[in-house]
């Protein structure tokens, strides 16, 4: 844990950006009921009854020494929908020498990927 803290003390540098990437798989849901508004002294009132619509995935990148951040939501998470958004960080950063990728160690966090 102590190398990954190392990695977020580096100073800035356009060449060698550090990246920090993510994903979250999410139920979708739907109300099934009118929620009731809020009146004066009175909260507004959501059923806790929901129709289940799916999920979808969420992956995340953000470069927390500029602020920038980028978000892709998918149907799946699969090795290719991974290997896509990496992509997309890297054509984020074309002028770069060299990406510093921190990530998690999820099983689709493997070289290469099967159709």
């Amino acid at each position: 844990m102590e190398m990954v803290l190392d990695v977020y003390k580096r100073p800035f540098d356009p060449g060698n950006p550090v990246i920090c990437m993510d994903e979250s798989t999410k139920q979708l849901i739907a109300e099934t009921r009118i929620p009731v508004p809020c009146s004066p002294g009175k909260p507004a009132r959501y059923d806790y009854e929901y129709k289940r619509c799916g999920t979808c995935n969420i992956f995340l990148a953000c470069e927390p020494l500029t602020g920038k951040r980028m978000v892709k939501i998918t149907e799946r998470k699969t090795k290719r929908d991974r290997a896509y958004f990496l992509e997309e960080i890297a054509s984020q950063q074309e002028n770069a020498d060299k990406i510093t990728l921190i990530m998690d160690n999820l099983n689709t966090h493997v070289p290469g990927f099967s159709t």
